[in-house]
């Protein structure tokens, strides 16, 4: 039996630092589920307790900075690491302990999902926190997946410090691609900005890079809302990453794969649907009794 289990190959490694959710929907446990679904072996790091439901996010608890790195250097030390994926951080010491660490290891690819708020719009981001993001981890990032409204609070934040208006009505009026030109001008390789929050019968998720626009895939603008939809394509991402594919492969198979969790998403309690990220199980389990 350890012969044997010793010749079989490992599953790539990706380490995720996130939030707890206990409804098991998002954060650290939408991680966990979509890297094993799409064959990884997660390596997570909590940087935050939530307090919350399908509905929305009540309050949440940071972790100490030291317990983030200690927990993050105990298995770099130990477990070769394919990628690294970044969800809900909880506080500016958060940060900034985990862009030291990340910076320790620059050619591991980094996946960053800059989570600022809950779907119902609760605010898990404070401006400082952005600052510290903007300053120390999105220049190391491979990959920054903002849906529109994170990006265009992001670009906000890199935009020119005497531009005259309203901060809301400034946001509001940025163009995603402006909003991509700044983030890949701050350092970010890639910016998948997703479009789920914009208006029209599809979505438009694009891939940008320094030279523009890579792709733009359309989706089909589903019924109802989902909680966790967006940790599902950045983990996802990460996954396919950590198998060896590129960036620009890794985001078309991953929003394939996202979508797929979202057609089959349930929903166990009074708020948002859940996506399905074991999906292709049921389908299985649906042809064999067939």
């Amino acid at each position: 039996m350890t012969s044997e289990s010793a010749s079989v190959a490992n599953p790539p490694a990706v380490l995720v630092f996130a939030a707890t959710d206990p409804t098991g929907g998002a954060g650290i446990q939408a991680d966990i589920l979509t890297l094993a679904s799409l064959g990884c072996h997660a390596l997570p790091v909590i940087t935050a307790v939530t307090v919350q439901d399908t509905v929305g996010v009540d309050d949440f608890l940071p972790m100490d900075a030291e317990w983030v790195i200690d927990q993050a250097r105990g298995v770099l030390e130990d477990i070769p690491v394919a990628a690294i994926k970044l969800g809900m951080l909880g506080s500016t010491e958060v940060v900034a302990a985990i862009a030291e660490i990340v910076s320790d290891y620059p050619d591991i690819p980094l996946i960053i999902d800059p989570v600022l708020a809950s779907g119902r719009g609760d605010p898990l981001a404070s401006d400082e926190l952005i600052e510290a993001m903007c300053d120390l981890l999105l220049p190391q990032a491979t990959l920054v997946t903002p849906n529109s409204l994170e990006a265009r609070r992001l670009a906000e934040y890199l935009g020119e410090a005497d531009t005259e208006g309203d901060d809301d009505e400034k946001s509001a009026s940025l163009d995603l691609q402006e909003c991509a030109r700044r983030l890949v001008e701050l350092g970010c390789a890639h910016v998948l900005i997703t479009g789920a929050h914009e208006q029209g019968t599809q979505v438009t998720n694009t891939l940008y890079n320094v030279r523009g626009v890579v792709n733009r895939l359309h989706w089909e603008r589903l019924p109802g809302s989902y909680h966790g939809s967006g940790c599902t394509l950045a983990s996802a991402v990460a996954a396919l990453v950590a198998q060896g594919n590129s960036v620009a492969e890794a985001v078309q198979e991953a929003q394939d794969y996202t979508y797929q969790t979202l057609q089959h998403a349930f929903r166990p309690g009074m708020g948002q649907f859940i996506p399905d990220r074991l999906f292709w199980a049921q389908e299985a389990d649906q042809e064999g009794e067939a």
